[in-house]
């Protein structure tokens, strides 16, 4: 029995890979069905499904629907960035880390947010992380309670941030960050301590599950402040 046999969707990844590479599906060919692969190696229609999703996240496959899946004809990679937890990247600079919620509450958004979300319920936090007592990151957060329920429970994000307790307990899909330099607002420059108008690096980021969007963070790093990402 083949591990594709076995419902190891690897081993249809890996062979679909080495066609791709060797040219025996060439760029822009159409690929045989789902049902016709799944044939071939003796294995579930699921197991070729997940084959091929993960060759279309690597951009390496088209997949269009009533259209075919074909071999991408200028392959497009995707760089996928490790972003640390605010209270590692804080101690693994040599300072002692702390946090302060500001609020935590459930509400209506603003259009902006709301159009992310669509008609779903949110919770909006408010907290600061410290580094060695000096205020360093700002972070302001919406979090789609009907996927994720058990952000409402009172308190919980009293000693826990909401950045680590959604990658703990939230499933990820993939999302999209933008990176800009702002200008500190009054709010802002008063939970950083720094003069309004200072210039702040803001990170906002929106994390999607397999059922729609998690949370929208925006984190605004006080002067000074170097945020790491891994590729």
């Amino acid at each position: 029995m083949t591990a594709a046999a076995r419902g190891d969707w690897r081993a249809v990844h890996d062979e679909a890979m080495r066609r791709i590479g060797a040219r025996e599906w060439k760029p822009g060919a159409l690929i045989p069905a789902e049902t016709a692969l799944a044939e071939e190696f003796g294995c579930a229609r699921a197991t070729v499904g997940r084959a091929m999703r993960e060759l279309a996240a690597a951009g390496l496959i088209e997949r269009r629907r009533k259209a075919g899946t074909r071999v991408a004809e200028r392959p497009v990679r995707h760089a996928r960035l490790a972003i640390p937890l605010i209270r590692e990247e804080i101690e693994a600079a040599g300072a002692a880390y702390s946090y302060a919620l500001l609020g935590a509450e459930e509400r209506a958004a603003p259009p902006p947010v709301r159009a992310r979300f669509g008609e779903a319920r949110l919770l909006h936090s408010a907290a600061i992380h410290f580094a060695g007592g000096a205020p360093a990151v700002l972070e302001e957060r919406w979090i789609n309670l009907d996927l994720m329920p058990g952000a409402a429970e009172p308190g919980l994000f009293e000693t826990e941030s909401a950045n680590e307790w959604l990658v703990r307990h939230a499933p990820f899909a993939g999302g999209e960050m933008a990176v800009s330099s702002e200008a500190a607002e009054a709010a802002e420059a008063a939970a950083l301590g720094v003069a309004p108008g200072a210039p702040l690096l803001a990170v906002e980021r929106l994390t999607r599950g397999p059922e729609g969007p998690v949370t929208l963070a925006r984190l605004a790093h006080a002067p000074g402040r170097r945020m790491r990402l891994e590729l």
